[in-house]
């Protein structure tokens, strides 16, 4: 049996058995952050797609107007006079040969990876690697490009990349604890922007199932997705 930490205990009951509507649902994360460490605001969103159907899948990237509230390390994957590129335009790591060894031997000491596309052969032996944590590289997520400063200057200053997994839920990071209710506002509205202009083409019917928000270490608060579209958002 799992047991509930007195902490947590105090902050469900804080949390009434509803549907909340954004601000609301917003000014209660903050309050439920009481960590001694600044804890990540995280969105968990179920929607009504099947991803093992191609035409139900949902891989893409939004920019968050406010950041992440992280340092972003970005690491390139290229060849030649291009890795000096990347490094002058702002890349924590940047290589060839050297970057796929230690990729290969469990090291990452990078949170996006990007690449260029004549690399693209020599990355798909790191697939298995890859992965499973989310940093192979993708046109679609825009980490595979030729444009490599305006990428770095994305993924440093608040893009992400994210996508539904195979039960059709999205989990995506929007700032933290830190963050006013304002700025956690705007980052939310994006991320809900973003998915609904990128709904699959075989999603059919009710689009969004659920809609969570909470803090690293905090319960669940559900928004009230109604509300918090038709109202907020538009």
């Amino acid at each position: 049996m799992v047991r509930v930490s007195k902490r947590i205990k105090t902050l469900q009951n804080k949390i009434e058995d509803r549907e909340y509507q954004a601000i609301e649902g917003l000014k209660l994360l903050n309050d439920c952050a009481t960590t001694k460490f600044v804890e990540t605001a995280e969105a968990h969103i179920s929607l009504a797609i099947d991803p093992k159907y191609a035409d139900q899948q949902l891989r893409t990237t939004v920019s968050l107007p406010k950041g992440t509230g992280k340092t972003i390390r970005v690491a390139v994957l290229t060849k030649g006079d291009l890795i000096q590129q990347a490094l002058d335009a702002g890349a924590d790591i940047a290589g060839y040969d050297d970057l796929i060894a230690t990729i290969n031997d469990g090291i990452f000491e990078f949170d996006c990876l990007i690449a260029t596309p004549d690399v693209m052969p020599s990355i798909a032996k790191l697939g298995r690697v890859l992965g499973p944590k989310g940093l192979m590289p993708s046109p679609k997520a825009g980490t595979v490009t030729t444009n490599l400063e305006e990428a770095i200057q994305d993924f440093k200053g608040g893009k992400l990349e994210y996508r539904a997994d195979k039960n059709g839920n999205v989990h995506v990071p929007f700032g933290n604890a830190k963050f006013t209710t304002e700025d956690l506002l705007e980052n939310l509205t994006a991320i809900q922007e973003s998915i609904d202009k990128n709904r699959p083409s075989g999603a059919k019917g009710r689009y969004w199932r659920s809609f969570y928000i909470c803090t690293t270490m905090g319960p669940s608060i559900k928004l009230n997705i109604s509300d918090f579209r038709e109202k907020v958002f538009q």
